[in-house]
């Protein structure tokens, strides 16, 4: 069954159950491209229903609204933001526009909804009418610029929480193995004593660091243009609309959120999210450098570095019995390697703006908000099921510490350099192990040596 709507183009079908309207019938047609929905993100979504309600609040505060027209609106905004109403934003999140087809789809999916709660057919638009009420003081121009912030800004809180999940988890890990003594490489060659603790530690640290980015990036977002309409002028709405439906949204969102100081400048403006592109690339290359490290340092288990033991998670190989692949690290690392390519996609879309405009926001929106969900959902399986799990052997680690060339640093100050370069170069070549090397000299005492190569003292564990 379908229904028969009409726009400025003539009319159109529509499947007659749908929520959604002409303007969006027409956007299927123009748009399929990706297969992805705007009803796949559901930060976007429960965004527009968030700036719907501020914006029927605001509309209904001035007398723009009547009581009952304004109580039906927000009922179905309100359904939204629940995310009732998910499956009815069909567009694709691709699209031309500058996202008109996105704001178009929620409009009529809200007026068709608020229809239906007043007891009234579908596409009675002279009673609910998506343009002259849902749409009242507004235009795509401000509301979906707005709504993508938002919905950044709880991406945003979902990978922090992700990261510092991750970052504990690798902090519990360095406490665990604070004590297991190793070789520190620098260049793939072996460099220094440290510890298991130490190295794990470090990831922790790196981690915890970005999380002082994404609070700085949330910040850049909750500077919003609600109420710029089309270029930032404000043209349509009233004078004071843009201070209340702000304030409104404000208070729906519990964001602090504030209107930018010129309309003009943020409608045009996509710097924002240029940074929290940049600020999500920087993650991710942290997070796969650990990755890479992590396969690295399990490596083997025979003919490789095989330092530390990852948790076995799946069968490796279709034809060598046994073999375990490091399927976790290698699942963020191809998760990054996608961010990394965003990341070129976000900045050449912010800079083809053009004029008062940038009409590839729906790009931008749909790569950063995909690459936040992405990289959150990879922190969350590499630390439950990788980092949680991983184990050491502490006696071959000791007794590989024990025998490494790179213990005679330690001794350089005792020494001197050129002699003990002498003393690693005898080492290389099986003359014998460090210690009893550096006794043989008799510039160093037994009870010396136990104490400047203690595996405290050499990693240099003060609380040890």
């Amino acid at each position: 069954m379908m229904r028969t709507e009409s726009d400025s183009l003539g009319p159109y079908e529509v499947p007659a159950t749908a929520y959604w309207g002409v303007h969006t019938a027409r956007a299927l047609t123009n748009f399929a491209v990706s297969g992805t929905t705007v009803g796949s993100h559901r930060e976007l979504v429960a965004a527009l229903g968030a700036v719907k309600l501020a914006a029927a609040r605001a509309n209904h505060d001035l007398g723009l609204l009547d009581d009952r027209r304004y109580t039906a609106i927000a009922a179905a905004a309100e359904e939204v933001r629940a995310g009732i109403l998910d499956d009815q934003f069909v567009v694709d999140v691709i699209q031309g526009g500058a996202g008109t087809s996105t704001n178009l789809n929620a409009n009529e999916v809200i007026a068709n909804r608020a229809l239906e709660l007043l007891g009234l057919p579908r596409a009675t638009y002279d009673e609910v009418h998506p343009l002259d009420h849902v749409n009242r003081c507004q235009s795509t121009n401000d509301v979906y610029p707005t709504a993508v912030r938002l919905a950044l800004i709880t991406a945003i809180d979902r990978l922090a929480g992700a990261t510092a999940a991750l970052a504990d988890t690798f902090a519990a890990k360095a406490t665990e193995f604070r004590a297991v003594p190793k070789i520190g490489r620098t260049q793939l060659q072996d460099a220094v004593p440290m510890t298991v603790g130490q190295e794990l530690g470090a990831f922790a640290v790196t981690l915890r660091e970005e999380l002082a980015r994404l609070q700085d990036s949330r910040g850049l977002l909750c500077e919003i243009n609600l109420g710029a309409t089309a270029i930032g002028t404000g043209i349509t709405a009233h004078p004071e609309y843009r201070r209340r439906a702000v304030a409104h949204l404000a208070e729906l969102t519990g964001l602090p959120l504030s209107g930018a100081a010129d309309l003009v400048e943020a409608t045009g403006d996509t710097g924002a999210f240029v940074q929290v592109s940049g600020v999500l690339k920087r993650i991710v290359v942290k997070a796969s450098k650990i990755c890479n490290d992590l396969r690295l340092l399990a490596s083997g288990p025979q003919a490789g570095l095989a330092e530390l033991q990852l948790p076995a998670r799946q069968a490796g190989s279709s034809i060598m019995p046994g073999k375990v692949n490091p399927v976790i690290p290698e699942l963020v690392n191809q998760v990054a390697f996608w961010v990394i390519g965003t990341d070129v996609t976000v900045t050449m879309a912010a800079e083809g703006g053009q004029l008062q405009l940038n009409a590839f926001e729906p790009v931008i929106c749909h790569g950063l908000l995909q690459g936040f969900s992405w990289t959150a959902a990879a922190f969350d399986s590499l630390r439950g099921l990788c980092v949680d799990g991983i184990k050491v052997d502490e006696v071959a680690l000791t007794a590989a510490a024990a025998r490494n060339v790179g213990l005679v640093t330690a001794l350089t100050p005792h020494l001197g350099y050129t002699r003990a370069a002498e003393l690693a170069k005898a080492v290389l070549t099986g003359a014998g192990d460090v210690r009893s090397l550096a006794l043989a000299t008799g510039d160093l005492t037994a009870e010396e040596l136990d104490t400047l190569l203690s595996p405290q003292v050499l990693a240099n564990l003060q609380d040890l």
